[in-house]
């Protein structure tokens, strides 16, 4: 879980990974796609509160959801052990009322195929749940209420409430995270309901409109400025063409809109359809980043833009002290392992892009493999690495794994590999849109080389695979290494670059 911080609703910066301990967060063992979903920050009594799901099930009937609340003084300080709440379903958000009541609201997960309050088209999205919050007790209190149903469109998750004018607004969002994906808004004078809906039922969405720029737009949260200028935010993606596949996973976005007459919140722009470009506070404008980012793995501490999955160990799987100035990997499960993988990567945030690094590995079997990937998940990715080949010696290899379906097996695109010399490798991947290409380079002895053909870099893509209703967390670039013999052979990375193309 990410906390950005901006004072112009333009420039963000990553301020904070707030659950960092095992007693917090431990992933281990959960499928792709599970894990944190949909969390909600608020600020009240003098605390923040960070509500936030951990899925451990996604696949078939069931969705084991279990919803926690972490709090703070400060963003940037040391959070809470957490609050366990409720697991009845995902999505949760704090609503703060201003007699000083606390509730907390969640979609309700059936895994029957018959619904109670939800949808018909939708039976396991089965409304959205309501229960007052006890901070003293910690815990749960009075009725459960079902107070929202959605709409014909199906798929009612993502609950925030807030108040205005007496009225209790409800914004859900419907359709799933697809290109039917929507933002709902509805109202009630009493918390409880019956609430009624948006004169145009979705506040934001893109459904109906696929020529529009924002797809897939849906699932956000109101937000009024100190200065009274409204907007709200949203997920949305950015697809490309030819097959509406969206490399950048799902990206947040910020609409501007006004209250009007009737009591309802609209999209300054007089539609639905979410703008590109909206007015941010104070006429402020992005500052340009610099094209390349890069990293030489100087400090003590993992640079903020890198990741990990699942651990709550880290100091298992890399080292930035080990060997000052290099990032060491210790080899662990195989790449896509859901327990232990030694993968620190950063997220791909352009359609055009190229990663570098240099590695030292020293391999023994073919078992140990390290390099560079472009990755999504153990089923979607490409990656290049160091190894060993029993003829060849030591040599580069690609491997390559496009999607789940049929089989999810990886291939081999340039069979046992091409041979390279002792020392230092640069390894290298450049991405355009949809197309891949690797590059190597033993360093100091020549120009980087291509190796291999062009891969399917969209594939790499919510829409991979099995789709993006099956996934969606996003592309990554980054380092890997494995070790399947056991022996958690060590992978030195002395710098990486990622350049916007």
């Amino acid at each position: 879980m990410q906390i950005h911080h901006s004072r112009d609703l333009v420039n963000w910066t990553l301020v904070r990974r707030p659950l960092e301990r095992a007693s917090q967060l431990d992933m281990r063992g959960e499928l792709d796609s599970c894990g944190i979903w949909a969390p909600c920050l608020s600020y009240a009594d003098g605390l923040f509160w960070l509500v936030y799901t951990d899925v451990k099930r996604y696949d078939g009937n069931f969705k084991d959801a279990h919803n926690y609340i972490v709090t703070s003084p400060t963003i940037e300080g040391d959070w809470s052990e957490p609050m366990y709440v409720n697991s009845s379903g995902f999505d949760p958000s704090l609503f703060h009322d201003d007699d000083g009541r606390k509730w907390f609201v969640n979609m309700q997960w059936n895994h029957r195929s018959e619904g109670y309050a939800g949808s018909p088209n939708s039976p396991a999205f089965d409304g959205i749940l309501l229960q007052e919050w006890d901070p003293t007790e910690r815990s749960l209190k009075g009725p459960i209420r079902n107070i929202f149903a959605g709409t014909e469109l199906g798929l009612v998750e993502g609950p925030h409430l807030f108040k205005r004018n007496g009225w209790y607004y409800l914004t859900t969002a419907e359709g799933g995270t697809a290109y039917e994906h929507a933002v709902t808004m509805a109202r009630s004078r009493d918390i409880a309901g019956p609430y009624e809906l948006h004169p145009n039922q979705y506040l934001i969405t893109s459904k109906d409109h696929p020529e529009a720029a924002l797809q897939r737009a849906g699932h956000g949260q109101y937000l009024e400025t100190h200065d009274g200028q409204f907007y709200h935010t949203h997920l949305c993606g950015r697809p490309l063409p030819p097959h509406r596949r969206c490399t950048l996973g799902r990206e947040t976005a910020l609409q501007k809109c006004v209250w009007k007459e009737d009591g309802w919140l609209y999209l300054q722009n007089g539609t639905s359809v979410p703008d590109v470009e909206v007015e941010g506070l104070n006429g402020a404008v992005p500052v340009k980043k610099p094209r390349r980012s890069g990293y030489n793995f100087d400090e003590t501490a993992l640079p903020m833009d890198f990741q990990w999955l699942r651990t709550p160990q880290p100091e298992r799987i890399f080292s930035l002290t080990e060997r000052p100035g290099h990032l060491r990997l210790f080899a662990r499960e195989s790449i896509g392992s859901w327990f232990e993988q030694s993968l620190v990567a950063r997220r791909q945030e352009h359609h055009r892009f190229r990663a570098e690094t240099v590695i030292e590995f020293e391999p023994d079997t073919y078992q140990q493999v390290a390099g560079l990937t472009h990755y999504y998940n153990r089923f979607k990715l490409h990656a290049i690495a160091v190894t060993l080949h029993e003829v060849l010696g030591r040599c580069v290899t690609i491997m390559t794994c496009p999607g789940d379906y049929p089989g999810g097996r990886l291939s081999f695109p340039i069979g046992g590999g091409v041979a390279v010399p002792d020392g230092r490798i640069q390894l290298a991947m450049e991405v355009l849109d949809n197309d891949l290409q690797f590059f190597w380079q033993a360093e100091g002895m020549g120009a980087w080389q291509a190796i291999g053909s062009v891969l399917d870099a969209g594939v790499i893509s919510d829409e991979g695979g099995r789709g993006e209703h099956g996934s969606f967390t996003g592309a990554f670039a980054g380092m890997f290494a494995f070790d399947t013999s056991g022996r958690a052979k060590t992978a030195d990375f002395d710098w990486f670059n990622y350049d916007e193309l």
